[in-house]
Formats: structure tokens, C-alpha cells, sequence
């Protein structure tokens, strides 16, 4: 199981900002989290970067439970 924190319009859609999903790998954990919060939050993260432990990854590469998987979303500034 890993950590997964939701940033921007992942929270909003997951209705959460962490949770902890199983998965050995960073893709099986994003599809245990779709299957959680559904569509709305499947198409927030087909626009977002996901990190795994503050580095960019492949779906493939393996967590452990020490893991931290971030979703973030694009995010438009302003002043």
C-alpha cells in the first residue's frame, strides 16, 4: 500500500487529500483509485503528472509501503 496525496482538482474530485491505496506498482495504485472515486477523478488524472516520492515515473515502477504517490494537476496561475 502506498500513500497517495491529491493535489487541486484530484482532491476535488477524490473528495480526499491522502489515502492510502494498495498496488505494487504506481500504474496498479492509480487504477485501485479510479476504481475508488471514478470517472471524474479518471479524467483529472488523464491531464496530470504524477510523481512517486517527489520523482516523475513510469506506471510501472514498484511502491512499497514507504511510498508516496502524488497526483498533480495542471495549475493556472493568476495574481
Amino acid at each position: 500500500m502506498a500513500t497517495v496525496r491529491f493535489f487541486a482538482q484530484a482532491r476535488e474530485a477524490a473528495g480526499t487529500g491522502t489515502a492510502t491505496i494498495s498496488g505494487a506498482s504506481v500504474g496498479e495504485v492509480l487504477d485501485s483509485a479510479v476504481a475508488q472515486y471514478g470517472s471524474q477523478f479518471e479524467a483529472v488524472l488523464g491531464m496530470s503528472k504524477v510523481w512517486l516520492n517527489g520523482e516523475e515515473v513510469s506506471r510501472e515502477h514498484p511502491v512499497t509501503d514507504k511510498d508516496e504517490v502524488a497526483v498533480l494537476p495542471p495549475v493556472s496561475g493568476g495574481i
